[in-house]
């Protein structure tokens, strides 16, 4: 065998081994693969120190073999971003007790069930978590007449919202009597006179709290 005839037999016989080492990889079962394989089409052919796997000209990350480079890796699905809780909200409304009861009486008027219609109505559209009904008088007779009276028109607003479905253990009272008053400068001498002056200090204050249904 002359030298070139040589020469060309350890060629061939480099390339049969190489090409030995490059049907490594088991070609991908998917219908398109973007890297070159074999005749057969079972192994996809790499270079000569397994590192890297042979591309055609259509090839891209999303064609390549799983175990070849370039091969887009799945991602594990990320768990659904919660919603943030909804936020509690606070809010006090104040009714003059004169627009709830008359004077000196603990007795829902009329007009004052439809004020606390209303704030049913509101209530419901809540996930309630508390309210506080607390009632205040005038200065204007003892300190435990009106610790009374204011009581007694804090559990009147209770009893209502609780006719109307408003659970009622949810619902806490509180008399204040004329212990909080919000009046200055009243000091008519005449009777009538002062108990207009006096009004806004007889008020029943219900501050409900709760979260927006959704």
């Amino acid at each position: 065998m002359n030298k070139l005839s040589k020469l060309a037999f350890i060629a061939a016989t480099a390339v049969v081994a190489a090409s030995a080492q490059a049907q490594s990889v088991p070609a991908s079962r998917q219908a398109v693969n973007d890297n070159w394989v074999n005749g057969t089409g079972e192994y996809v052919w790499m270079n000569g120190t397994n590192e890297l796997c042979w591309r055609d000209a259509f090839w891209t990350p999303a064609t390549a073999n799983a175990k070849c480079d370039g091969a887009l890796v799945a991602q594990a699905p990320q768990p659904p971003v919660a919603p943030p809780p909804p936020a509690i909200s606070s809010q006090k409304i104040t009714y003059q007790a004169d627009a709830l009861f008359d004077f000196d009486k603990a007795i829902l008027k009329p007009a004052g069930k439809e004020k606390l219609d209303d704030l049913a109505g509101k209530i419901q559209a809540l996930n309630l978590e508390v309210v506080v009904a607390t009632g205040h008088t005038d200065r204007i007779g003892s300190a435990a007449y009106n610790d009374r009276l204011s009581l007694r028109r804090a559990q009147a607003v209770k009893s209502y919202l609780v006719s109307k479905g408003v659970p009622a253990d949810r619902i806490y009272t509180e008399g204040k009597g004329k212990r909080n008053p919000v009046t200055t400068g009243c000091n008519q001498k005449n009777h009538k006179a002062l108990i207009a002056c006096l009004a806004p200090d007889r008020r029943v204050e219900v501050e409900v709290v709760g979260t927006q249904k959704q």
